[in-house]
């Protein structure tokens, strides 16, 4: 038995879903999430400033003692994964290549669509992985800057809703992807909205995917815990953390214990 937590870090709110899908598939895992809520978004920072912050986030983590890391940033993941697992033993799992490998799995005209922030997008980090994997797969990716204040202002559905998605998703029509990856881990929560507009395409949430990646890990590398009591979430931030907590309430559809506030 392994009762050491999963530690999932991202810059702020958005790795919430994957927290969510974790603890769907794994009730008994303890987890500590961390939010560099004081310093985000991550998307407008230098390559060496991620790795920096991302340094900084796992070594919060480990002083919490965890078994296993989640690089819950689209941002981190594209832009540091590759330093982090250098430096550091212990296993990390990034958000891109789970996604990723669904999408090679289960699209069937080889036509692949990525959205997500300006920074991930300009990364490449999907398309480069994609095609690394299939040198003959077309990916078709698009950033969509405005479905984070979307989400964070509870907006799902309406007029403002239906606009900002034919803005962005009208090129995956005409480009007849059959497979989308939701590249941001804020864009679950549209999930539903995304699905109705590309109703011939299959969204692939990657928070999904993610977790079935950690169950995976645990499983290889005999770390999951075997207590049949439901594990418990202790989440900390680096700023205000009411509105994280207002937030959270979102994300989660339950009420979290308002996260207590670090420095790193």
């Amino acid at each position: 038995m392994n009762s050491k937590p999963i530690g999932i870090f991202d810059s702020g709110l958005g790795g919430l879903t994957v927290l969510k899908e974790i603890k769907s598939l794994l009730p008994k895992e303890n987890i500590v999430y961390f939010g560099d809520t004081a310093r985000l978004p991550y998307g407008n920072k230098s390559k060496s400033t991620i790795i920096k912050f991302s340094t900084e986030s796992i070594l919060f983590l480990l002083k919490e003692r965890v078994k296993l890391v989640v690089v819950a940033c689209n941002t981190s993941s594209s832009l540091a994964l590759g330093h982090l697992k250098n430096i550091f033993k212990i296993p990390i799992i990034g958000v891109i290549e789970a996604g990723a490998d669904k999408a090679l799995t289960i699209s069937k005209k080889r036509r692949v669509g990525v959205i997500g922030t300006r920074s991930t997008i300009e990364s490449k980090s999907y398309q480069s992985y994609l095609r690394r994997k299939d040198k003959g797969l077309k990916v078709f990716s698009k950033a969509c800057p405005l479905f984070v204040p979307l989400v964070e202002e509870g907006l799902r559905n309406g007029p403002l809703v239906r606009k900002t998605l034919s803005l962005y998703l009208d090129t995956f029509k005409k480009s007849k992807v059959d497979a989308l990856i939701l590249g941001c881990t804020h864009y679950p929560l549209l999930k539903k909205p995304i699905a109705s507009f590309l109703k011939n395409t299959i969204i692939i949430d990657s928070a999904k995917e993610v977790a079935k990646k950690t169950r995976e890990v645990l499983i290889n590398s005999n770390l999951e815990r075997g207590a049949n009591r439901k594990g418990l979430a202790k989440y900390f931030v680096t700023d205000d953390g009411k509105s994280f907590s207002q937030l959270a309430n979102l994300f989660l559809k339950e009420t979290i214990n308002k996260p207590r506030r670090v420095n790193v």
